[in-house]
């Protein structure tokens, strides 16, 4: 394998095989990285001077996951196929049943297949503030690479639902404190730590442990049931059109009632099926466009400085409007709330208030600056106070007469950047007005 995307290993005199995945900048799992994984591996356990194996990722960083331009090439296609095999050939066979113990030395991140394959791992060496998650489901599919059944046999069910389903993030210390990390290391030691460990379990001074076969976190058949079945409501009322919520739940569930190599072919059945999926070619889709926008032809951030924002003008005083009301003032940022009647203003007033009030009982802020960031809030029932703001937040009920009003209003009393909140992605700015006439003025919309 020419070029950066390659894997190596290095076999030192202790007998300890460093398998390292070289493809920058995440090091992510490209069908090449796949392939040589499983040579070297394959390899590994055929030489007689290797005793034990680390795996881990060049250049501070573990694996950010499964490279996602193959799925794109799948969806174009309609063939499956070009998903190479990793569960079982490569993570359930060569790693976790091998014959030699295997554990990941993680550095920076683990995400998604690369989180994956050090759950195939029997030990998992960690710097403290690596990342590590699942976030399959963003793409509409879930983990193929055995994460399923592996994730709720090492931190127990309600955690694994919560970091799949949410595509949480923790850090590689939460994960020693839950499980899923078994030592945690600074990175000049990080290697060195793993390669003992390994020897350690290959001349049995430490458990040799299979994630598969692990059941002690998943509780009594019952509680599992009761756990999946809580998370199957939620479910149906946050994601009620996303398909890959519930068939994640699906295939633990078989993991649970069936053993967790079922859970895994069951897994397997199941990416391929959500990877050709409508929603999953909608969200790849969304993926690399939303990564597009930050490239446009001709357009940089050289020598571009932010503007200090020190005063926001928040049009609108209901939830949305009270809530980014709270976050900036909060943030030390005076803000301006407008709203149409002194009723309407003083009902703003009250729920930002009891925002506030909310924040210091939880222990999230103190007294004094809940009174320091009421002191920040000023009322308005015109524009008379915006010609000094430095934003326009613009948070009204979804009427585009009303809203069109407004920016007619705003484009004869001010020059700033508007910066408009919509719950529906079919409006079109140019409806907002006939043309910009803000002489420096952006607009710019957040769909929610």
């Amino acid at each position: 394998m020419a070029g950066a995307i390659r894997v190596t290993m290095e076999v030192g005199a202790d007998g300890v095989a460093v398998v390292t995945i070289c493809n920058p900048p995440v090091n992510a799992l490209h069908p090449i990285i796949i392939q040589g994984l499983k040579e070297k591996y394959a390899e590994a356990m055929d030489r007689d001077d290797v005793k034990a194996i680390v795996l881990t990722g060049a250049g501070g960083k573990f694996c950010g996951g499964f490279d996602i331009n193959v799925f794109t090439e799948v969806h174009k296609t309609g063939n499956v196929s070009l998903m190479p095999d990793v569960s079982v050939e490569l993570v359930s066979n060569l790693m976790e049943a091998g014959k030699k113990p295997s554990v990941a030395a993680i550095q920076g991140l683990a995400l998604g297949g690369g989180l994956e394959l050090t759950m195939g791992c029997h030990a998992r060496i960690s710097t403290p503030e690596a990342q590590l998650g699942l976030p399959e489901l963003t793409l509409g599919i879930i983990p193929g690479f055995g994460g399923t059944q592996r994730l709720p046999r090492l931190v127990g069910l309600p955690k694994a639902i919560e970091m799949m389903l949410q595509s949480k993030f923790i850090t590689a210390k939460e994960g020693k404190e839950g499980g899923l990390v078994d030592a945690l290391c600074s990175p000049d030691e990080l290697i060195k730590m793993s390669r003992l460990w390994a020897l350690e379990i290959a001349n049995y001074r430490k458990p040799w442990i299979r994630s598969l076969a692990r059941t002690d976190r998943l509780g009594s058949l019952s509680e599992a049931r009761s756990v999946l079945n809580s998370a199957r409501q939620q479910a149906k009322k946050v994601a009620a059109n996303l398909p890959q919520h519930q068939a994640c739940l699906d295939v633990m569930e078989e993991g649970v009632l069936c053993g967790g190599h079922a859970g895994v072919l069951k897994e397997a059945k199941v990416f391929k099926e959500l990877v050709l999926s409508p929603t999953s070619k909608a969200l790849v889709h969304a993926f690399f466009a939303q990564r597009l926008t930050t490239k446009v032809p001709g357009v940089t951030d050289v020598q571009l400085k932010p503007r200090k924002i020190r005063k926001v003008a928040v049009i609108g005083g209901g939830l949305m409007g009270s809530g980014i009301a709270t976050a900036l003032l909060v943030s030390n940022t005076s803000v301006v709330l407008k709203e149409v009647n002194p009723q309407f203003l003083q009902r703003g007033q009250k729920m930002i208030a009891a925002n506030l009030e909310g924040l210091v009982k939880r222990g999230s802020l103190t007294k004094d600056k809940m009174n320091k960031a009421m002191s920040l809030l000023k009322g308005a029932l015109d524009y008379s106070d915006f010609k000094d703001v430095d934003m326009v937040i613009e948070a009204v009920i979804e009427k585009i007469p009303l809203k069109q009003s407004i920016f007619s209003d705003l484009e004869k009393c001010m020059h700033t950047t508007l910066h408009t909140c919509n719950k529906h992605i079919y409006h079109r700015f140019e409806i907002f007005g006939q043309e910009d006439k803000f002489s420096g003025g952006i607009y710019r919309g957040t769909f929610l």
